[in-house]
């Protein structure tokens, strides 16, 4: 819970605010981009929000912040607006919310497929989650894009008896899963869903293509606000930066229109444009 002895200087005055036990994940900026801005080390309220959609915004930031950084200085009808989440992004695409601050405050997504529902990566496990995904029909398949962002992935496998899928290199993390994944062969699971090892920010990093229009990417690859174009975390790598400009290559054999990451922003772009912006990826990767 947000302390106000704690308020960081920089907030704009007014109700919201975040204080000194920010972590900087970029979660509160990507969901409510024009209430929370970068001071470089962590986030601040740089404009309180102008109007109800504004302020239902910040209060999507205020309960999905990993490090309950985030307040307001009085009571702010969070718990309505809890009942927002899961957030649908695209189609059968759902954003989780409640970001974990053992991933750093990595963005995790659930998939609602007739076939058996899906969780990229884990949130928190907070019974409205459990019950919102219950509602949708549990999840049968928990996909995990590495070790970093395991979160409570344990949990929800154990209460809705979900197979967990990862690659063997990063195992470590979750030693008990079903599914471990060898080499750098793809993995189909149906006719929707492809595994597509994709080592460098760790050894064990892997993506999952769903549809061939959505592609849930972890760490590996995220699109850039500061920017205005895809991106990957040179400074964020953990294993080869080489391998991860082969695995990014190895992408653009592939036809997918949504970046959904773990850390970093979203987007959607026309096949043809996301081909166009992969190669200038990895022209500046090489770069790098």
């Amino acid at each position: 819970m947000a302390q106000l002895a704690k308020r960081l200087a920089e907030n704009a005055p007014g109700e919201f605010y975040v204080d000194s036990t920010c972590i900087d994940c970029d979660t509160c900026r990507q969901l409510a981009p024009s209430t929370f801005a970068d001071a470089g080390e962590y986030s601040y309220v740089t404009a309180q929000p102008a109007g109800e959609e504004e302020r239902r915004l910040a209060l999507h930031a205020l309960l999905a912040c990993p490090t309950s950084s985030i307040g307001t200085l009085g009571k702010n009808g969070a718990r309505a607006v809890m009942a927002d989440f899961p957030l649908r992004i695209d189609g059968s695409v759902y954003y989780c919310g409640f970001n974990s601050s053992s991933s750093f405050g990595a963005n995790s997504y659930f998939i609602e497929h007739s076939e058996g529902n899906w969780l990229v990566d884990s949130p928190r496990f907070l019974p409205h989650l459990v019950k919102q995904f219950e509602a949708h029909g549990g999840i049968r398949r928990i996909f995990l894009t590495h070790r970093d962002d395991v979160a409570d992935a344990d949990k929800f496998a154990a209460h809705f008896a979900a197979e967990r899928i990862i690659h063997r290199n990063d195992a470590s993390a979750i030693p008990q899963a079903e599914v471990q994944v060898e080499g750098d062969a793809l993995v189909r699971f149906g006719d929707d869903f492809v595994l597509i090892p994709t080592p460098g920010h760790t050894r064990g990093h892997s993506v999952l293509l769903y549809k061939n229009y959505h592609l849930f990417t972890g760490d590996h690859l995220a699109y850039s606000r500061s920017r205005g174009h895809l991106t990957a975390f040179r400074r964020a790598c953990w294993h080869s930066w080489t391998e991860q400009i082969r695995s990014m290559e190895r992408l653009m054999d592939f036809d997918f229109e949504w970046v959904l990451p773990g850390h970093g922003d979203r987007k959607r772009l026309p096949a043809g444009v996301m081909k166009q912006e992969m190669r200038r990826l990895v022209d500046w990767m090489k770069k790098k």
